[in-house]
């Protein structure tokens, strides 16, 4: 089985071309962070390069930028070509089956301690304007305040 799963932030503008028959093919870094910290306590992050193709690739070129953080559901692929010294070169990188967006650069406290930052009014992915919205949207709110009284589940009544 070739799966792997990434949540990270980009490290550069995705990158877009377009194949000879016209098929979109999208390039960007992913800098992901590792679950430990090295000896002097800082944490370190891999560099992953991702390709992401057709729709999804002219969408993430459309609404991702460089510090925008996604996460990432894919395989591996390793390649190789030959390169202009003549040398074989090889390549790995994430082929991305979805690219979910979960936040802009702005949405994060570490955002490279650039103080400009915050003030970027550019609009997340997310930000619809002035949609009108309908009853069930608001994150706030509660789903279940139409259904009666509450339920009560006690472990004890479990038969096992």
């Amino acid at each position: 089985m070739n799966k792997v799963f990434l949540i990270g932030r980009l490290t550069r503008d995705p990158e877009l071309r377009y194949t000879g028959n016209n098929t979109p093919v999208a390039s960007f870094s992913l800098a992901v962070n590792r679950n430990f910290s090295n000896q002097q306590g800082e944490r370190e992050a891999d560099f992953i390069n991702i390709v992401v193709w057709r729709k999804q690739a002219e969408n993430v070129k459309n609404y991702l930028s460089q510090g925008s953080q996604v996460a990432i559901d894919g395989r591996i692929q390793t390649r190789s070509y030959d390169g202009q010294d003549g040398q074989k070169r090889y390549v790995t990188e994430v082929v991305a089956d979805n690219v979910e967006f979960l936040g802009s650069k702005n949405s994060s406290n570490n955002s490279n301690n650039n103080p400009t930052s915050s003030n970027n009014t550019e609009p997340t992915p997310y930000d619809f304007g002035d949609a009108p919205e309908s009853k069930g949207t608001d994150i706030d709110s509660n789903p279940f305040a139409d259904f009666g009284a509450s339920i009560e589940i006690s472990d004890d009544e479990l038969p096992f």
